[in-house]
């Protein structure tokens, strides 16, 4: 029976272990036992696993039983990576899209165990105290993939322009949902369902569910041409990437595997790609940028004319480090709780470098003076004195940070959390005001453009008679407290 990498990995570093302990080296351990160097390096590693004549003879002369080598129990120096092994987790991680082998983190593993297993059991104690599960490493990692590529994928980019191509879509903005409905019923033989989702209350927020026995599409009756769009269009990535191991509902509340993550997130890229024509769009942009002054309509024109959502439109900004140069950019979406008056941010990305304005897991307060708090405010303001839960807002600032005093542009949309009425959106991308970004964007030093000065967290700004301040600098306290008392022990030590 062929052996799971698991199996390898703990056999190799019980062998380099018992190795080790009697002192010998490869050679040494080969005179032992007649197996080979090569062929005992690659054991180690846990990339062979021996047959049962050559486990005994290891067993016999490392001074241990066949039956404990074989064993999936692993010596107390190892004890804190049994259940990170035995979990799965060191296959589930996307080591291959950064180029790493399984069995090469399993090798820095066994060459200082003592001090990686007590790296590895502190994040362990940190995960489980922050509550963090497998789908949180799953999303850090495929932002780490993005940032990597500077969230540019010409490969889906291609794919998404020969689908154009083939089925003659719109390049100019305003791909409708029936065509899209049209293909992936001609094509790909799907059932649309808008009323099966409505029957179940508890999914009132769902947008699409895909049953794939059927390949049925249930999809939210309340959704608007935008989101109805770009569901249609994900499914088509799905189907035209040939992407199998998938999540089937559009809000992900367990992931089964980091493949699910990934995919998912190609199909999307490949909804944006369909929707929002890049040729077009990279026009349209640098006619944004050449505007003297700041245009808020511009932004919400846009929307109109690709009928795309904030999300989709700003993560269409992808085309900025490849077509304008500009890398040190960050994007962040805000989620407004209107009945709990709760700021969250949901999803972040930061190219080049993580950049001041950042997630926080703390469960702190975000900054109120932030474009993408204070805008979400005024849509709140906006909906409670009109009644109209349909009308998004734009707006700009140049945030200076206090600790750093970086300063970045912001543009920020807020719109409602349709179909929901309780919760908000803002969708914020900031460039760091520096030479080359000056010189693409010329309306960054408009005197219209409010300038604020900002820092991350209530707790951890230093900022005085702030009005903003929802709750006192506890952060920055503590931190104080601790440097008295490190300056009252060097003068009783001195």
């Amino acid at each position: 029976m062929a052996k799971t990498q698991q199996q390898k990995i703990v056999l190799g570093l019980k062998v380099r272990q018992f190795r080790q302990e009697k002192g010998w080296n490869f050679e040494e351990l080969g005179r032992h036992t007649g197996i080979s160097v090569s062929y005992l390096n690659e054991i180690e590693k846990g990339k062979k696993y021996p047959q049962p004549k050559n486990l005994q003879i290891l067993a016999d002369a490392l001074g241990i039983t066949p039956e404990f080598l074989a064993s999936p129990e692993l010596t107390k120096q190892y004890a804190p990576l049994g259940d990170l092994i035995q979990s799965n987790f060191l296959n589930e991680l996307p080591l291959d899209l950064f180029g790493i082998e399984v069995q090469q983190v399993v090798e820095i593993i066994a060459r200082a165990p003592d001090r990686v297993n007590a790296f590895i059991s502190a994040m362990l104690e940190i995960a489980r105290n922050y509550s963090l599960r497998d789908e949180n490493f799953f999303f850090a990692a495929l932002r780490a993939y993005q940032e990597l590529h500077m969230n540019y994928f010409e490969d889906i980019e291609q794919a998404a322009d020969a689908f154009v191509q083939r089925h003659q879509l719109p390049k100019n903005g305003g791909v409708p949902a029936q065509l899209l409905a049209e293909i992936l019923i001609r094509d790909f033989n799907y059932k649309l369902d808008d009323a099966t989702l409505d029957t179940f209350p508890e999914l009132k927020s769902m947008r699409a569910v895909f049953q794939p026995r059927k390949k049925r599409l249930l999809l939210n009756s309340r959704l608007n041409e935008r989101q109805r769009a770009f569901q249609l269009a994900k499914e088509l990535g799905f189907n035209v990437l040939h992407l199998k191991e998938r999540p089937l509902a559009s809000t992900m509340l367990r992931i089964g595997s980091f493949e699910q993550v990934l995919n998912n997130y190609k199909a999307a890229y490949f909804a944006v790609a369909l929707l929002v024509n890049r040729n077009s769009f990279v026009r349209d942009l640098r006619g944004f940028f050449q505007q003297q002054t700041w245009n808020g309509r511009y932004l919400l024109d846009l929307m109109t004319k690709y009928q795309a959502s904030p999300e989709v439109l700003f993560q269409r900004f992808n085309v900025l480090s490849l077509d304008f140069d500009l890398h040190k950019v960050f994007f962040l979406r805000f989620i407004h709780d209107t009945e709990i008056d709760k700021f969250d941010i949901d999803k972040e990305l930061h190219l080049n470098r993580r950049h001041q304005p950042h997630a926080s897991g703390l469960d702190e307060h975000y900054c109120r003076r932030w474009l993408s708090i204070t805008l979400l405010r005024d849509l709140q303001t906006y909906q409670i004195e009109t009644g109209d839960y349909r009308q998004p807002m734009s707006g700009v600032q140049r945030a200076l940070f206090l600790d750093t005093q970086e300063e970045y542009l912001c543009v920020t949309v807020a719109k409602p959390g349709y179909p929901t009425v309780d919760r908000n959106v803002s969708v914020t991308l900031g460039i760091l005001l520096d030479e080359q970004s000056r010189e693409i964007i010329r309306f960054w030093d408009d005197p219209a453009i409010p300038r604020t000065l900002v820092n991350v967290t209530c707790e951890r700004c230093a900022l005085q008679d702030c009005t903003d301040r929802v709750v006192p600098p506890t952060v920055l306290q503590k931190r104080e407290a601790r440097r008295r008392m490190g300056e009252a022990i060097r003068k009783l030590t001195e």
